[in-house]
């Protein structure tokens, strides 16, 4: 059973183990590499998730199979553009996948947005047909702007991509 909550100020290591554990496992997802997040400090890492958890501007979600954090997602609200929220740090580890925790965790992040005066959320993923892509379209996120480079130095593309709420979706 998938469930959904905040990550915890004392969680800060259990985050920054299951950040980590994402980079690894699917480097071709993230903007940030294992290797840039592996050199932040604990003091970084715990100031990171106080923020997240201490703030209305921010929210950082673990995805729980029974008590065993399986997955993450992170949500911010822009501070330069009112209305508008940012996901970012989407995973779900992989014997997890395919159990809904992915759904879920995007479920309840934009839920979040919303309820914080979102009127529409961005987002980036790698441009394939995955099963990312898949859930974005299904949630009703659509392409923006042209493709970008992942990252400085990678020949992978990323998509932006836009959910507008009161737009009708087309998947």
């Amino acid at each position: 059973m998938i469930s959904i909550r905040p990550i915890a100020p004392h969680e800060w290591a259990q985050y920054r183990d299951l950040r980590l554990q994402a980079l690894q496992d699917a480097p071709y997802a993230f903007g940030s590499t294992w290797e840039a997040e592996a050199r932040k400090t604990d003091e970084s890492w715990r100031a990171q998730i106080t923020s997240a958890a201490s703030g209305d501007m921010e929210q950082a979600l673990f995805a729980l199979n029974k008590t065993q954090a399986c997955g993450l997602v992170w949500c911010k609200l822009s501070a330069t553009e009112p209305g508008v929220a940012h996901i970012y740090q989407m995973w779900v580890h992989p014997a997890a996948r395919g159990l809904g925790a992915g759904n879920a965790l995007l479920t309840q992040a934009l839920a979040w947005a919303r309820s914080h005066g979102a009127r529409c959320v961005r987002l980036g993923v790698t441009h394939a047909d995955s099963p990312a892509m898949r859930l974005y379209r299904a949630h009703g996120f659509r392409p923006v702007g042209d493709m970008e480079p992942l990252r400085e130095g990678s020949e992978l593309m990323a998509q932006a991509m836009e959910l507008v709420w009161g737009e009708p979706v087309a998947v």
